[in-house]
């Protein structure tokens, strides 16, 4: 159980704990929902420590369990008796933002029994506040969005590098003549750089030989467009990163994605690497010309 990081996710219907399990999964957290207190022990018995990549557990917890109010203290006391302290998270909302949301969703509130919804809310509201009282982070989402928050927890559960590397970014080489690729998010044209399929010696080599990654990158035109391309996705990257886009794709092309496409990728690859990120590289058409002769 040593450094086994474990957070409970309560709060108040409506304040977005399902966004905010979805944070800790994105994280690599193993996460349950609608959790009763007293089965977590159990779960903490799994062997964790068997599986390196799981950061941690995450549970929500809430009046979806009838006795979860009843068990709550008794259950945080078994944990600190197996020698961990829970990280208890509260959300909650205005009762004008939740409202809202509960008509956006067309959910029912789990406390409805013939209430008004109002009524309802205001009688959760009242029930758990001995469990925000005890709470280490109490987080008001009534002005945020699904993207701003899942930003908010990531933040605070992981560093800043480490939330960056969450989005997958992957560097993708390709020949225009074979289509744009359809996972493309940035497309980059260059078609305007000297063309090593022109040059004799270098037409039979592809983009990953040294031949033709000197004739491309000793261009002073691309020493000037990588400069700026660099500046602009040193900007975009943590723009993206903001709103938790899942995936990046920077998709370089030329015309037959053999040549110039390819020795930029590598070199926009090994920029990512030193900035300390972790992309993926692939050439989509790097063979194409030389399988369809």
């Amino acid at each position: 159980m040593d450094n086994l990081k474990v957070y409970i996710i309560t709060g108040i219907s409506g304040s977005g704990k399902t966004t905010v399990v979805q944070a800790f999964e994105d994280a690599s957290f193993y996460c349950i929902d609608n959790m009763p207190m007293e089965l977590v022990p159990k779960v903490l018995e799994l062997p964790f420590k068997d599986h390196p990549q799981v950061k941690g557990a995450a549970f929500v917890m809430d009046l979806r369990s009838k006795t979860f109010i009843k068990n709550f203290v008794s259950g945080i006391s078994a944990l600190e008796e197996m020698g961990i302290t829970p990280t208890i998270l509260f959300l909650e909302a205005d009762t004008k933002t939740l409202v809202k949301r509960y008509s956006q969703t067309r959910r029912h509130h789990p406390l409805d029994s013939k209430n008004r919804l109002l009524d309802s809310i205001r009688s959760e509201q009242q029930t758990m506040q001995s469990i925000r009282q005890v709470a280490h982070h109490i987080i008001d989402t009534s002005n945020y969005n699904v993207h701003q928050l899942k930003s908010v927890i990531l933040d605070m559960i992981l560093d800043r590098k480490a939330s960056v590397n969450l989005m997958k970014i992957n560097i993708l080489s390709f020949g225009y003549k074979y289509g744009i690729p359809l996972d493309a998010d940035l497309v980059m044209d260059l078609r305007f750089l000297a063309n090593p399929y022109f040059v004799p010696e270098l037409k039979p080599l592809d983009g990953e030989s040294e031949a033709v990654k000197s004739y491309v990158l000793a261009n002073p035109e691309t020493t000037r467009f990588l400069d700026k391309y660099y500046d602009l996705i040193d900007y975009l990257i943590p723009m993206y990163k903001k709103e938790n886009k899942a995936y990046l794709t920077l998709a370089l092309g030329c015309t037959g994605g053999r040549h110039r496409s390819v020795a930029i990728a590598r070199a926009v690859f090994e920029r990512l690497v030193q900035n300390g990120l972790n992309p993926s590289i692939m050439h989509r058409d790097i063979d194409r010309d030389n399988k369809e002769l």
